[in-house]
C-alpha cells in the first residue's frame, strides 16, 4: 500500500514547508518522508539551531532545505510581493517584521511557488496559522470563509465532520460553505456525502434561532448544490439511526444514513468530534482547511510524529491537481493515510 502511494507522489513531486523546523516531533517526520522519497521539504528556523535539534534526536535532514526567515537572499522581492498582497494595510516595515515569523514566511514561500503546500501549528495556535493564510493565499473564487472537516476512521467506515476547529458561530451563509465544502472534502477520502445538518431540532420539532439558522441554511444549499444529498435541520440520532429516521424523518435521503456531518457551531462540532475519537474509537484525520487557494494545514499542539506524518501526506495529496491523479491513484494515497494513523493510534496505546 505505502509502495504504490510513493509512487504515486513520486509522479506528482511535491515540497512542503514545515514553520516548525527545530521541533522534535517535524523533524522525525521530516526525515522519515524524505528517506522513503515521498516528499521534499522545507524546515523554516536558523540552520545552527535545526541541524543541532536534528543531531540530538538522530534525524536525517541531509535532503531537506533549510531557510532562516531572518536571514533570507530573495527577501526583498517576497517584501514588494506582501505589500502588494496586504493592499496598504501593512507597511515596507511591517511587512519585513512579519515575515521574520515563520509562520508569515512559510505562507509567502507557498504564495511565491517555493514550496507547495504548508504545515504548522505543532507549537502554536490555529489563528497563527489561518491568519496569514487568510492574508496572502486567500480563499478560492467562490469562497468568503475558511472552514475545517475531520476524517473519522474506524475499520472500513468512514465519516466525515465540519466545522470543529475554524467558525466559532458560523452563519447561515457561512453553513452553506462549511457543507459544500465539507462535502468535496469527504470526496477526496472516498466518502459518497450524505450531509446532516445538526440541530436539537429535526424538521421543526424544535424552535429557536440555532434551529431557524440551520433550517434557512439547508435550504441555502439544496438551492446552491442540488444534486447534493443533505438533510435538516435533523437531530444526530435521526441522521444516523434508521428506526429513529423512521418515526422523525421519514422517506428522507439521508436521514438514518448521514456520513457527513455538519455542527451549527464550534462548540458542539468540537466536542462532537472528540467524543468520537476518544469514546467511538474513531482515529480522526485533520483538520483539513478548506477554501483556500493552496492547501494549509493545521495540527493539533499535542501531535505526535506520526500525526504530523500523516498531516503532511494529506496536505501534499491536496495539493496535487485532481486531473493528474486518478480515482485508484487517489484512493490509495487516502487508504495509505488511514492505515499510518491507525499505525499512530496503535503506538500511542
Amino acid at each position: 500500500m505505502l509502495t504504490k502511494m510513493i509512487e504515486t507522489l513520486k509522479k506528482n513531486p511535491r515540497t512542503i514547508v514545515y514553520t516548525e523546523g527545530t521541533d522534535k516531533r517535524i523533524l522525525e517526520s521530516a526525515d522519515r518522508l524524505t528517506k522513503e522519497g515521498i516528499l521534499g521539504v522545507v524546515l523554516l528556523g536558523k540552520p545552527e539551531e535545526v541541524k543541532a535539534a536534528a543531531k540530538a534526536g538522530n534525524f536525517n535532514i541531509d535532503s531537506c532545505q533549510i531557510i532562516d526567515p531572518e536571514n533570507y537572499d530573495g527577501i526583498d522581492a517576497m517584501v514588494a510581493e506582501m505589500v502588494k498582497l496586504r493592499k496598504g494595510k501593512m507597511t515596507d516595515e511591517q511587512v519585513r517584521a512579519a515575515l521574520k515569523k515563520s509562520n508569515y514566511f512559510g505562507t509567502m514561500l507557498v504564495k511565491m511557488g517555493g514550496a507547495d503546500c504548508l504545515l504548522g501549528g505543532a507549537t502554536y495556535s490555529t489563528a497563527d496559522t489561518v491568519r496569514p493564510a487568510l492574508q496572502l493565499i486567500k480563499t478560492k473564487p467562490g469562497n468568503k470563509i475558511v472552514s475545517s472537516c475531520f476524517i473519522l476512521v474506524k475499520g472500513d467506515e468512514k465519516i466525515a465532520m465540519g466545522d470543529c476547529a475554524i467558525n466559532i458561530d458560523p452563519s447561515e451563509d457561512d453553513l452553506v460553505e462549511i457543507a459544500i465544502e465539507s462535502a468535496k472534502t469527504a470526496k477526496i477520502f472516498g466518502i459518497d456525502p450524505k450531509v446532516a445538518m445538526l440541530s436539537y431540532s429535526t424538521l421543526g420539532s424544535g424552535k429557536g434561532p440555532s434551529v431557524t439558522k440551520v433550517a434557512n441554511a439547508t435550504k441555502k444549499i439544496k438551492e446552491a448544490a442540488p444534486d447534493l444529498a443533505v438533510e435538516g435541520e435533523i437531530q444526530f440520532d435521526a441522521s444516523v439511526s434508521e428506526d429513529v429516521a423512521s418515526v422523525k424523518c421519514p422517506n428522507s435521503p439521508v436521514a438514518g444514513q448521514a456520513n457527513t456531518f455538519i455542527f451549527p457551531d464550534i462548540n458542539a462540532g468540537n466536542i462532537g468530534y472528540k467524543i468520537a475519537s476518544r469514546l467511538g474509537g474513531y482515529t480522526a484525520v485533520g483538520p483539513v482547511l478548506q477554501g483556500l487557494n493552496a492547501p494549509i494545514n493545521d495540527l493539533s499542539r499535542g501531535c505526535t510524529a506520526e500525526e504530523v506524518y500523516s498531516m503532511s501526506i494529506v496536505t501534499a495529496a491536496l495539493s496535487v491537481p485532481e486531473e493528474t491523479v486518478d480515482e485508484e491513484g487517489l484512493e490509495t494515497i487516502v487508504r495509505a493515510v488511514i492505515e499510518t494513523m491507525r499505525a499512530a493510534k496503535k503506538l500511542k496505546k
